[in-house]
């Protein structure tokens, strides 16, 4: 059972992924922490510059002699308008305006042609530091952009929510599929269609998965511990990437507040916004999203509103305010614990058992 594919092909003892979450979460710790147990640890880079994606890479390697990987975000056409950005920040006035905000800390919002820039740089430091392992979120690479990384003996790994979504990853020729089910905290991995549309279960989407396609399937959402393991296994996937489970790690980089919350929630606390990124996302329920839920739908798509509510995200954080943090989490968060990476992957070995 833990001798497979995937534990094969990654180079790990277990069949254990640690999701790749962005934004602060996978520290060098964490990282270091998940490969050195056995496990493959990963590097959220969606919001790094190639430079601090490389630091990041070489802190790892001062850390762990074992594989890890990186994942990145595939950048998508984006098309903005002054008036919907107006009516984001008309939304967002009175909220920066609770937190003290100077709206000088607006960022200046990227053109795709600086997003996709970006994006290769980041696939270029993956290659020129041998990185073993690169996942892909919010899309699939071109196919010269896979036939480049497979040159440099890279393994490639895709995000699906839907069966159509992993054929086409197959088809490309990846390596392995992640299927991410409704249950997962954080950003949807949907390309194809909107994440309403896709809103499958983890056990529904990974059998459906594993009959369609002959590559391994990792499955992703609501996982917590070595029922899910053994679960996903029984259903055709070759191993667990598993996010909400980690962050509350004492090793992740998540606000305190952020593992407080998520310790202390519900399983009915969790919902679906697009509040903060203008991308569907998972995540608990607070301030923030109640007063912005009602304009939801007339808000800029990801990353503009992402751009728009770094000021209140980063604020928020720094006044120890989770009101209007993103508190991204999955559907589990009752079988959530405050514990160290060793601990947790030991728990979940030894009950598979």
């Amino acid at each position: 059972m833990l001798r497979n594919k995937v534990a094969e092909l990654f180079g790990i003892t277990y069949p254990i992924i640690q999701a790749p979450m962005a934004g602060g979460i996978t520290t060098p710790e964490l990282v270091s922490a998940v490969s050195n147990n056995g496990g493959l640890g990963m590097i959220g880079a969606g919001y790094m510059n190639p430079e601090k994606l490389r630091t990041c890479i070489h802190e790892i390697r001062q850390k762990t002699e074992n594989k890890f990987g990186v994942n990145v975000f595939v950048p998508n056409d984006f098309h903005v308008t002054e008036e919907t950005i107006e009516v984001s920040k008309r939304s967002l006035k009175s909220i920066y305006n609770t937190l003290s905000i100077d709206e000088n800390m607006l960022l200046e919002i990227p053109t795709p042609k600086c997003i996709l820039q970006k994006y290769e740089k980041q696939l270029e430091v993956i290659i020129e530091e041998h990185v073993p392992i690169c996942s892909f979120t919010f899309g699939v690479p071109s196919k010269e952009t896979i036939t480049k990384l497979k040159e440099n003996d890279i393994i490639l790994v895709g995000t699906a929510t839907t069966v159509k979504e992993a054929i086409l990853i197959e088809k490309l020729g990846m390596d392995v599929v992640v299927a991410q089910g409704y249950e997962a905290g954080g950003h949807r991995g949907s390309f194809l269609n909107d994440s309403e549309n896709g809103a499958i279960g983890t056990m529904s989407l990974v059998p459906q998965v594993a009959d369609a396609v002959e590559i391994p399937v990792v499955a992703a959402g609501g996982i917590m511990d070595s029922r899910g393991l053994r679960a996903a296994m029984f259903l055709g996937a070759k191993a667990v990437q598993m996010g909400t489970a980690f962050l509350t790690c004492k090793e992740s980089g998540a606000n305190e507040l952020h593992k407080k919350a998520i310790l202390n929630a519900t399983e009915d606390e969790t919902t679906l916004t697009r509040c903060f990124s203008g991308k569907t996302a998972r995540g608990l329920k607070n301030q923030f999203i109640q007063e912005i839920k009602e304009k939801e739908t007339v808000l800029p798509d990801y990353p503009v509103q992402n751009y728009l509510t770094t000021p209140i995200r980063k604020v928020a954080n720094e006044q120890q305010n989770k009101e209007y943090m993103s508190l991204w989490s999955g559907q589990s968060p009752r079988l959530a614990k405050g514990q160290t990476v060793g601990e947790l992957i030991n728990r979940m070995m030894e009950g598979v058992f």
